[in-house]
């Protein structure tokens, strides 16, 4: 009978031994935090920065054949003069042979290769949110079907008074 209370006692003790211990093991994560604050004086930032840097889709519209649009917003200032922009390099959406090239237009302003004036001072000095744009021109010979990526380069200059 002592044995068996013993026995018991002991049964109900391993547990609690062990419950410091089990207690040390750790569940732990960790993720990456950031923060872009922008330079008071000139900045051009996306109004959505969550979409930065993913794929953008310019989707297939069934009924007209056409492709849709992308429109995005940008968060702009320059205290000390204008901006300007430009292409990096032509854009366009390729699926192997096949191209369509894309028209883009930061603020209704059509951008090139060659730097264009965006933003004059006035409205550049205030501060203004301004619509990115960028829309496919459809290929003489019709869109061909494929799956097509391209990637857009878009420049900005703070320009001086």
């Amino acid at each position: 009978m002592i044995f068996r209370q013993l026995t018991r006692l002991a049964a109900l003790m391993v547990p609690l031994t062990l419950g410091g211990q089990a207690m040390a093991f750790q569940e732990r994560q960790s993720f990456d935090v950031s923060v872009t604050i922008p330079i008071h004086e000139a900045y051009v930032l996306p109004s959505e920065p969550d979409w930065m840097g993913q794929d953008q889709l310019l989707a297939w519209d069934l009924t007209t054949s056409r492709l849709g649009r992308l429109r995005k917003h940008f968060d702009v200032k320059n205290l000390n003069g204008g901006v300007a922009a430009r292409l990096g390099d032509v854009p366009y959406l390729l699926s192997g042979n096949d191209r369509i090239d894309l028209r883009v237009l930061f603020n209704r302003v059509p951008l090139t290769l060659d730097s264009t004036q965006v933003l004059s001072a006035d409205e550049a000095g205030m501060g203004r949110r301004v619509e990115l744009d960028i829309s496919a021109i459809e290929p003489q010979g019709g869109y061909q079907g494929g799956a097509y990526y391209g990637t857009v380069h878009l420049m900005f200059d703070f320009l001086a008074p």
